[in-house]
Formats: structure tokens, sequence, C-alpha cells
């Protein structure tokens, strides 16, 4: 039995090449693969040795060769294959362990010149890569390290790799390859090529979206049905995902987490995480219908709760801080779909071990959790893809330009910045009502804006929520003053919108009548 080993991340391949050599396995290899092997004391081959052809081209031309490729693909139950390569005097290769050069991290590295770019485009793995994976009946592809102790196993207990086990390393090694692929055409479509700038220290240019788009997922589970039950539907994540993200999440208890349950869990998750104090938001399909920071969990919890008892019933519910004994009985008493921290005490999870369905998410957060977001959102049409950079704006009071005669007090300001945030995770067109660091009223998904605002006060007074002396939040502009004179007539006395509008004068003219305080922020946050 021969392995080849050519690798440029060489994380754990002299622990592997040894195990190799202790099972009687043949050691062959390539450049600075081979120097390293040699130095810790193990037999090994040289490429060039196999090939009768030095390495040439600065390594570039070492394995492109038939005594390489015709030992990989030469199928063992095929006699005329068989037959061709005694002709030729080609051994067999039997495991091939590649990992490619580091296109990925090269691109990412800022100042990465087109020069270094296109060094860093391996071409001899992938064509090895490609033949070892087509030929999986009869040779292993190993293309990560974490796959080494598998192999070590399989071939310690039986002398040779299953079937179920070839065929697993070959589809995560073509897998490999269209990640890697993909990765190229995305940097390469990016570059705004200009000629006479060429040089071996050229940086070019990209653009923010490249000609050609190409993702790639890993499924973490399938569901049992989408949106609605006659729908199919299966969860993917990045192949890496960010630090504190969902796809990050580990479920410590519950029933099986439902595609409803994930896409609202997603929306609590990223709007509790733009606060920096202890907060918990409720969530109800799709839009928060409490949201609140406190000194604790619980307290956060108790005034989020407070926003509309009756959505939260059956809602997702996040927390930014560990989930104590206290925090965990409170929720404990309504029906919740999924609740997400960071952590839970050993007396919270206690709480929870006789409510089985109830879902647990723990996802732990980075120190800078505030900053750790998707760069780009997606959504599909007909037969294309709608791409953006995500909506991360975040609002300082700098930012804010009081535009009426009367002033907002700094308690006011601080509960602007609050609704702000929380405005910027309701469906359009949105209308929050905040208070001491609490929503009030929350006003989802209308049509007309006009609409949002009366079904905030609505709320509000059915959750027995007094509106007087509250400020509000409008994602979008006031095309109307009649938007405005809802809001000020439940209560409001400060109002923060985008401005932008070709009424602004109206709207702030009737803001100025009405005696109430207005800044506009300057950009918007519709979300669809």
């Amino acid at each position: 039995m021969k392995a080849l080993i050519s690798v440029s991340d060489k994380t754990g391949i002299v622990e592997l090449a040894r195990d190799l050599h202790a099972l009687g396995v043949g050691l062959i290899s390539t450049g600075g693969t081979a120097k390293l092997l040699a130095e810790q004391g193990l037999p090994v081959t040289e490429v060039a040795e196999v090939t009768g052809f030095p390495e040439m081209l600065d390594g570039r031309v070492k394995t492109l060769h038939p005594k390489v490729h015709g030992g990989l693909l030469a199928r063992r139950d095929t006699p005329e294959h068989m037959a061709a390569l005694k002709a030729h005097n080609i051994d067999t290769i039997d495991l091939l362990i590649v990992n490619l050069y580091p296109f990925e991290a090269t691109v990412a590295k800022p100042g990465c010149t087109l020069a270094d770019a296109i060094e860093n485009i391996d071409i001899g793995g992938p064509a090895m890569v490609r033949s070892a994976a087509k030929n999986w009946k009869d040779v292993g592809i190993v293309t990560d390290a974490s796959q080494y102790a598998d192999v070590i196993a399989e071939l310690k207990a039986t002398g040779k790799l299953s079937d179920k086990l070839r065929f697993a390393l070959s589809v995560a090694a073509f897998n490999r390859i269209s990640q890697y692929d993909g990765a190229i055409s995305n940097y390469l479509s990016s570059v705004n090529f200009e000629a006479e700038k060429l040089s071996e220290d050229y940086v070019p240019e990209r653009a923010q979206f490249s000609g050609q788009f190409n993702e790639q997922y890993v499924k973490v589970q399938d569901l049992r049905y989408g949106e609605n039950s006659h729908q199919q539907a299966a969860w993917y994540r990045d192949l890496a995902p960010a630090a504190g993200s969902l796809a990050t999440g580990v479920q410590l208890q519950g029933k099986e987490l439902s595609y409803n349950n994930i896409a609202d869990a997603d929306a609590a998750w990223e709007c509790v995480k733009s606060f920096d104090t202890s907060a918990c938001v409720i969530v109800k399909h799709a839009n928060p219908c409490g949201v609140a920071v406190g000194a604790n969990p619980l307290e956060a919890y108790s005034k989020a709760f407070q926003t509309d008892p009756t959505s939260a019933f059956g809602g997702i519910i996040a927390f930014n801080r560990p989930v104590d004994k206290a925090a965990a009985e409170a929720v404990s008493k309504q029906f919740v779909e999924v609740l997400m921290a960071p952590d839970f005490s050993a007396e919270a999870l206690e709480v929870f071990n006789s409510k089985v369905n109830v879902r647990l998410m723990k996802i732990a957060l980075p120190a800078n959790y505030g900053d750790v977001r998707n760069a780009l959102e997606t959504k599909r049409v007909g037969s294309g893809l709608l791409l953006q950079s995500a909506d991360n704006h975040e609002l300082a009071l700098a930012d804010l330009k009081i535009v009426t005669v009367k002033q907002p007090t700094p308690e006011e300001l601080n509960d602007l910045l609050f609704a702000w945030k929380v405005a910027k995770f309701v469906k359009s067109n949105a209308i929050v009502f905040c208070k001491n660091g609490m929503t009030m009223g929350v006003g989802a998904g209308q049509m007309s804006r006009l609409d949002s605002a009366r079904i905030a006060s609505i709320k509000a007074e059915a959750a027995k929520l007094s509106l007087q002396h509250t400020v509000v939040a409008s994602d979008a502009f006031f095309p109307f003053r009649d938007g405005l004179d809802v809001v000020v007539d439940a209560g409001a006395t400060c109002v923060a919108q985008p401005g932008g509008s070709m009424r602004d004068q109206e709207v702030i003219d009737a803001a100025n009548e009405r005696g109430v305080a207005m800044v506009f922020t300057g950009v918007r946050h519709f979300r669809h």
C-alpha cells in the first residue's frame, strides 16, 4: 500500500505519516513535505523519483504526470487498466493526502497583491484530488486534518479503508474543490483590472459584488417541514460560521427546531446582540413584540414581557447574558418555543428539566459580540438572487439632528437610541414606542405607516401600558403629518425618524405645533 502526501498546511502530518509507516504503508511526498518527513527520520520517496522527472517552474509542475495520475485513476477491477500500468511501469497509489495552497487566506489579507493571489491558486493539488476522488472505490482521498484519525483507526482495525469511508472522503474532496474554485471565481471576478498598473506589487481594486457570486453552505440538519407543513426544508450554515452566530449554537434540550423556530430565533438573537447591557428580546412571527434592557436578565425579561403578553405566548426569547434561576423561573411561567442565551446556570437548567418540549439554545458570545454580524444579506427572487450589504448601521447621539424648537431631554435621547435599535428589527412599516429602556408598543408590517402607528397604540392599550411621555422611532420618514399626530395623540413627546421626505417641513411644523421634540437620523431601516 502506498500513500502520496502533498500538503500546504502541515498540521498533524508528521504524526499521520508515522502512523502510516508503522502500518507498513510506503510514503511518497513532494518538496517541503518530503523534506519535513525525512528530517523526522521517516523513509520517504520523493515524487521526482517516482516520475523520473524533476520538479520544475518553482514547483508548479511536480505531480502533473502519468505516473501519478495513472496510479490514482487506474481501476483495480479492470484488467486493461492494470495491464496499462504494468506496461508503463506505474505503481498504484492507494491513499492521497492533500490540502491546497491557502488561496482563501491569502486574498483575505489586507493589501494582497494580484501576483500573490495568482501564485496561491493550486493546480496540481486539485487535479490529484479529483483523480483520487473519482476513483474512490480504490483510493482514499484525505483533504483535511480532521479526517486523519478516522483513516488511521480503520487502517489499524482492518488494514484497509471501508467503502463507506472512501465514499465519504470522496464527497468531502469534491466539496472542497467546489469551495476552492468558488473562492477563486469570487476573487477574480471582483477585480477591477487595470493593465497600466500591473506590477508585482499591484493591489487591485475590487468590486464589492463580484461578477459571479459563489457561496458554499454545509447542511446542519433536515427539518420536519418548512414554513408550512406541505413544504420541505433543511438548515444550512456557512462554511466558517462567525462566533456568536445562531449557527454556532448548541441545543441543550427540547423538541427539534422547526423552520419557523430558526427564522424567528435568528431575528431575536440578532436583535438582542445589538445591546451592550443586559437585554431581553421576545419575538413572534419574525417581529420583536417585547424588548427591554435591565440591571439583570430577570428585570430585562419582566419589562419586555409587559409590552405584549398576548403575543409573547409561544414566542422566542433571547438574552444576551447568562440566564440564572430567577430569570428561568419567570420565563417558565409562560409558554415559550425557544429560549436562547450565552449560557444557563445549573439552577436555571433544573427549572426547565420538567418542561421537556422547551428548546434551550446555548450560543457562546465573543467579547466583541456586538460587532459580529453578517456582512451580506440575500433574498431569493424568481430565477435570481438579491444581494446587499447587511444593515449594520449603528446610530450615535452625534448623528441625531434636532429639527424642532423643543429639545429632547437626556433621558429621551437615550430612549430614542434604544427605540431606534429596536425599530431596525421590526418589519416595515415600523413604529416603536419606548420609555425607560422598554418597548411600550410596537406596530409592524403594515402597508401604511399610519396603521402601524395605530396598531402600536392599540397594543399598548391592550397591555395596559400608558404611552404618556414616551418616545417613538419610525423606521422611515413620515410622508404626511397624520402619522405624527397619531403617535402624539397617544402620548409621545419625542420622535425619531430618518427625514428626507418632500414634506419634511410640514411634519416639522406639525411637531412644533404639537409641542414635541423631533430628531432626524439621516438613515432609514426598511426591513421587508
